[in-house]
Parts: C-alpha cells; sequence; structure tokens
C-alpha cells in the first residue's frame, strides 16, 4: 500500500482544533476524573480533510491547543502534507520548548491527522496502508484501580474473566505492602493459575521499596512489574533489572526515540510500552518499534485501544493491546459513528474504515 500516495502531497492549508473535556464512567482516582481530548483537522489545497487528535488524561490540554493553536498551525500551513517529513521539521522548529512532553503530545495531533489524510487519499485504512501483519491481536483488561476496594478489585477481574481475557493487570502502591499481597491473593484467586497477572505501581516507589515489594508479590506468578520507579530515573532502573526477578516494562512516561534508545541501550527494560500520542503520533511511533526490534525488546503500546489496536495489526512481533475498563472513546459516547476496531473474546480485529477510521462527535 506505500506506493499508492505516489505523486505530488497537496500542501496544508489550515489546522483548526477543539478541546473536548470527557468525564470517565470509573473515575481513575480522586484526581483523575475525566480526560481530555484536543482534536485536530487539516485541510490541504485539493479539498483534502484529515482528522486527528491530540490525548492527555489531566495536565496540560488547554496548552496543548494553545501550541497547536499558535506556534504549529502558522508553521505547518504551506508544507506539502507529507507526515514524516512533517513530523521532522515540527521537531526542530519545537525542540527548544521541550524535547517530549507537551511539544510531542501537541506534534501528535498533526501527525495522525496527516497519516489519516494519506490513506483516505487512497481510500485505505491506516492499518492498510502501513502494512497489515497480523489478523488479530490479543487485548488485556487493565484497571486503574488501586482506589477500589478489595471487592471491587475482585469484581472488576471477574468481569475481566467473564469477558474471555487470558491476561489482566491491576495497579499496586498501598502504603503498607501486605495490604497489596492480600489484594494480588484475591485477584490470583479470581484469576485462577493460568491467566497472565501484571502489575503497575505508577512511579510510587523508589528502588529498596521495589526490591521489598518484589520479595512479597513475586509469588504470585507476575508477567511483569510496570513503571515502579520514576521514569527518569535510568540508574535506578538499570539496577533494578539487572537482579529483578520480574521482567521490567515501562515507556508510557517517555517521549522521545531518546530516550527509549538510553533504557535499551542500558539494559533497564524488558519491555517498553510507548504511547503513540505522547511520542508525538505514528511517525515517531514507528521508528522506535524498529529501535526495540534489533535489541529483541517486545513492544507492546500503551493505552488508546482505537489507535493502538491500529497500529498493533503492523507490528511484525506479537503484541498485547490494554484496553482499561469502560474508557475507550467508544465506551465513553464521543465517536462519531462506529470504532475502528472490534474487541471480542479477549481479541481485537479491524473494521476497515478509512483513514483512522473515526472522528469526534461535535
Amino acid at each position: 500500500m506505500n506506493s499508492a500516495h505516489a505523486g505530488p502531497a497537496p500542501r496544508i492549508t489550515g489546522l483548526r482544533t477543539r478541546l473536548l473535556t470527557v468525564p470517565l464512567r470509573r473515575s481513575w482516582g480522586q484526581d483523575a476524573t475525566e480526560n481530555h481530548v484536543i482534536t485536530t483537522e487539516i485541510q490541504t489545497d485539493d479539498g483534502g480533510v484529515g482528522r486527528g487528535f491530540s490525548w492527555t488524561p489531566t495536565i496540560g490540554p488547554q496548552a496543548v491547543k494553545a501550541l497547536l493553536d499558535c506556534d504549529i498551525a502558522p508553521f505547518v500551513t504551506g508544507l506539502e502534507a507529507t507526515p514524516e517529513a512533517v513530523w521532522d521539521l515540527l521537531w526542530k522548529r519545537l525542540h527548544e520548548a521541550g524535547g517530549g512532553g507537551l511539544t510531542t503530545i501537541a506534534m501528535a495531533g498533526v501527525d495522525l491527522a496527516l497519516w489519516d489524510l494519506r490513506a483516505r487519499r487512497v481510500g485505505a485504512s491506516v492499518t492498510a496502508l502501513l502494512g497489515q501483519r497480523q489478523e488479530s491481536v490479543e487485548v488485556y483488561g487493565s484497571g486503574v484501580n488501586l482506589h477500589y476496594s478489595l471487592e471491587e478489585l475482585v469484581g472488576q477481574v471477574e468481569r475481566w474473566v467473564a469477558a474471555g481475557h487470558r491476561a489482566v493487570k491491576v495497579k499496586v502502591g498501598k502504603p503498607d505492602i501486605r495490604e497489596d499481597a492480600e489484594r494480588l491473593a484475591a485477584v490470583r484467586s479470581a484469576l485462577g493459575p493460568d491467566r497472565k497477572l501484571m502489575i503497575d505501581a505508577n512511579q510510587r516507589w523508589d528502588l529498596p521499596t521495589t526490591f521489598r515489594a518484589l520479595d512479597v508479590l513475586g509469588e504470585f506468578g507476575l508477567e511483569w512489574l510496570e513503571e515502579p520507579l520514576c521514569a527518569d530515573d535510568l540508574w535506578a532502573y538499570r539496577r533494578l533489572r539487572k537482579h529483578s526477578p520480574v521482567p521490567i516494562a515501562l515507556g508510557e512516561n517517555l517521549h522521545t526515540i531518546y530516550r527509549f534508545r538510553d533504557f535499551i541501550d542500558a539494559g533497564a527494560v524488558d519491555i517498553i510500552q510507548p504511547n503513540i500520542v505522547r511520542v508525538g503520533g505514528i511517525t515517531p511511533f514507528r521508528r522506535i518499534v524498529e529501535l526495540a526490534r534489533t535489541h529483541s525488546i517486545r513492544v507492546l503500546p500503551h493505552l488508546l485501544p482505537e489507535l493502538s489496536g491500529q497500529l498493533a495489526l503492523t507490528l511484525a512481533e506479537p503484541t498485547l493491546v490494554e484496553d482499561v475498563e469502560d474508557a475507550g472513546f467508544g465506551q465513553l459516547g464521543v465517536l462519531d459513528g462506529p470504532s475502528p476496531v472490534r474487541i471480542a473474546d479477549s481479541r481485537l480485529t479491524l473494521s476497515g474504515l478509512p483513514g483512522l477510521g473515526f472522528s469526534f462527535r461535535e
């Protein structure tokens, strides 16, 4: 499909944005009761329209929109609508404002819209345009559930089992590790011995606490431990992975290919989890994937199954797609039309809609 867009690219004539604040059906905690979507629409001189989005669960949606409106829109207007070329030019333009974080989150809105535009021009889905390699991928149940009571947590796990999930992930990081152990014992009992169990500490521990936690929680047959330490602390992750009996996963808070390279080269990680929006869109995500492949590091995209699922289907290696309970765009009721992916019996498949396959309701 990659040759189907041969010929001169149209030029960008405008970029429009809109901020949506979406209440979560299941709160992610006291400080995370909603998500924010900044929709993007790129117009071109041949009448084309590409739609994308930026996303942030808590911090900075107004800043992302302002960056898009005030700095990015004037800069990209007049450029050829070629995703990779525009991304590289934008990276150089915005780098002095920060090499990742708000800058790459904003860049994703442009990159996704340009890939949507390119795929629509040839009447294909983005997955088909990039080259679909898998008919379906496995989905795992994920919950932002550290604030759940034990009964609520077990109920969530039982819903995942009933839905056919073979792997689930829960949060850990209670003030007393014995409470984490009690909760994981109940989760493992509900799962049974054959389903996979992953845990995510969301940067709540330091290195000594992590080793103590592994001594206690390792008995529950863990597939991976996710982001136990501050995401910036490469020194500590290198030491953790060297001695950890459980594979170490991280990446949702790494924003550039350079940071992924640093963690991989340091031998600090077993599984990387890039968030496609936070790294800047499809263009840098694909580069990060190829970097990981050359080092035999697994890639499991973070959150956003309507987007991550489409890219997961293009990966050469087996992967898993994360589906946080009741937090997909379709479940939140913000899509203008059907979802571009289907999830059934713990497998994700493509609906085959053109472009990214979705836009957001007015």
